[in-house]
């Protein structure tokens, strides 16, 4: 199963008993923080996950089921960044972000994207290049000046971690709900390049969900092996080195 959109609500029962079963233990866990590992629930509207948003081909309208992937705000000297899963943008045309998505609204706005930053593997149509699944976006501002940044605020790109140094915070939005899911687990390396964490119900969809520590930082993003991962339980991030890092300073430059 690739984690981008394959069908239109292949998964849409699964998530609804998900979110109802996980009504209670959203609240231990709410995206602020580790709750209990592994466990995933649906994701309180907070300054963090708010910087989480889904991404869509169109600008607005009938939003509810129009997303295909993730993407969160990291802090840039533009205050216009934003980074995913590069399988979630190559290859295609005009997109949106929704920071904050829930139940078919925009809260924070619908932020265009301007340019598009992808790997060389990526840029070259190798989407088998699976050791470099990671890219960024840039967003056009508002008419009032304001960027994503200003609104929503963002989490530092850190790269050079140690696979398992502490526990994450994933937190993505499955194709088959209005609202995002979010899980804490601590991941464990699958190779020298890709790293992998458990935790359930991570559909199509959540291609480019954040992997943020507890100092706030993105060390993962959804994707990488198999696209995220062949089954919903197991996600999949490349490792963020030196490749990732100098992508990260060419699109954070970008004018």
């Amino acid at each position: 199963m690739k984690r981008t959109r394959t069908g239109r609500r292949p998964y849409a029962l699964l998530c609804v008993l998900v979110l109802l079963a996980a009504t209670s233990a959203s609240e231990a866990v709410a995206g602020d923080g580790p709750g209990p590992l592994g466990v995933t629930v649906a994701a309180r509207a907070t300054a963090r996950t708010v910087r989480v948003g889904a991404l869509f081909d169109r600008p607005g309208g009938d939003l509810a089921g129009g997303h295909f992937c993730t993407a969160s705000v990291v802090r840039s000297p533009h205050r216009d960044l934003v980074v995913t899963a590069a399988h979630c943008l190559a290859g295609r045309g005009a997109l949106y972000f929704a920071p904050g998505y829930r139940d078919g609204k925009a809260p924070y706005g619908m932020w265009e994207v301007e340019r598009v930053f992808l790997p060389a593997g990526w840029r070259e149509g190798r989407a088998d290049d699976e050791d470099s699944d990671v890219a960024f976006a840039v967003l056009a501002g508002q008419e009032d000046g304001q960027e994503v940044e200003d609104v929503v605020g963002g989490n530092r790109f850190v790269t050079g971690s140690v696979t398992g140094a502490g526990v994450v915070t994933v937190t993505g939005y499955p194709d088959a709900a209005e609202a995002p899911l979010t899980c804490s687990n601590r991941p464990v390396a699958r190779s020298a390049t890709q790293q992998r964490i458990d935790c359930p119900d991570f559909t199509g969809g959540t291609s480019g969900s954040p992997w943020v520590n507890g100092s706030g930082d993105v060390v993962g993003v959804l994707g990488g092996h198999e696209q995220g991962g062949a089954t919903a339980d197991v996600s999949y991030s490349v490792v963020l080195g030196g490749g990732a890092g100098a992508l990260y300073r060419e699109a954070a430059a970008d004018p």
